[in-house]
């Protein structure tokens, strides 16, 4: 075997010519064996840990298909995971995306919920989605699609008039696009000023969107909720009922449609949607919450006192859901320093 000094420094220096990528391989064993400066010989004679050497060294061209290969016969996690991260290296490298996507969709696969993978993921597909939209700017920069790419990178940025104006010139050039008409409705009400006429003109929106798409349960909520506020009960509640038949599994159209009922003195009938959304999302105390007052409104106690219990205890998985969350936010950016 050569010795570690005598391995080609260019062949090791290949594998972290990505930048964005060079964590995935960062702190892997280096050492090769003493034809690891050569391209391999034969694929029939390497070993998964070999293709693992050659990939690390530069060779992906060579052994891409070897650490596919590799990687479904593998049993040890620990090689499973080095060959899936080199898998995704290579690809990248050759800028073959779909390859790259094989590999996350491996690891995932073998490794759910796992932190390192679940960043390789992230990286992957952020540079996936920057090349797809550079190609899109450079071969189509004028299409309604780049406005649309546009806008949306407005509303990420927290420009809603931009994001609004570049939502606009998407309908000029194709007035029938869906889900463009809701996106700036929703943007019009999102903002701090939120007065009659900005609402007169996110419900006009929110309309507009229903005659292209009739379909878009989303809009049919808006519009509900937005008559309920106006104290509009018959009106919102049949935008509430369109929309969890366009939706079955639209918890917030359901809570909204039970919420409305009891304002409107029909505890009876909020019975029945606010059931649902329960079942749909038992942890979410607002079901629960508008339970109770339905049935404390019909007399029945005791249903009113458990539906309360749920809420409360909902309320609580809620509460330290959020605080574990806040907990890994403090300890990550603690870390980043």
């Amino acid at each position: 075997m050569a010795p570690l000094a005598n391995v080609n420094s260019s062949a090791i220096a290949s594998a972290y010519n990505d930048g964005v990528y060079a964590w995935i391989v960062a702190g892997l064993a280096l050492v090769t064996m003493a034809n690891a400066q050569e391209p391999p010989r034969k694929r029939a004679e390497l070993s998964p840990v070999s293709v693992a050497q050659l990939a690390e060294a530069g060779h992906c061209r060579e052994v891409l298909a070897q650490l596919k290969t590799a990687l479904d016969h593998s049993t040890d996690p620990v090689l499973q995971k080095r060959l899936g991260a080199d898998g995704v290296q290579c690809a990248m490298t050759l800028g073959d995306a779909d390859s790259a996507e094989d590999f996350v969709r491996a690891l995932k696969k073998r490794f759910p919920h796992d932190a390192e993978v679940l960043y390789i993921s992230v990286h992957v597909f952020s540079d996936l989605s920057l090349r797809a939209s550079r190609e899109l700017s450079l071969t189509a920069p004028g299409s309604y699609q780049m406005h649309e790419l546009n806008a949306e990178a407005m509303e990420a940025q927290g420009k809603p008039d931009e994001a609004i104006e570049e939502y606009r010139e998407v309908l000029k050039k194709e007035p029938s696009v869906h889900g463009i008409h809701y996106r700036i409705g929703r943007l019009l009400l999102s903002g701090p000023n939120r007065d009659s006429d900005k609402k007169q003109q996110a419900r006009r929106e929110f309309e507009e969107e229903l005659k292209i798409d009739p379909s878009n349960a989303a809009s049919e909520y808006v519009l509900g909720e937005m008559a309920r506020q106006d104290q509009q009960t018959d009106v919102a509640i049949g935008h509430f009922e369109h929309a969890t038949k366009l939706d079955a599994g639209f918890t917030d159209a359901f809570i909204g449609l039970g919420r409305t009922l009891i304002e409107g003195g029909r505890s009876a009938d909020a019975l029945a949607p606010l059931q649902t959304a329960a079942k749909l999302e038992p942890n979410n105390p607002a079901p629960h919450l508008y339970l109770a007052t339905a049935y404390r409104q019909l007399g029945r106690l005791e249903d009113a006192q458990r539906e309360s219990a749920q809420q409360r205890e909902a309320s609580d998985k809620l509460r330290k859901a959020k605080e574990h969350l806040r907990a890994q936010e403090a300890g990550i950016a603690e870390e980043s320093k």
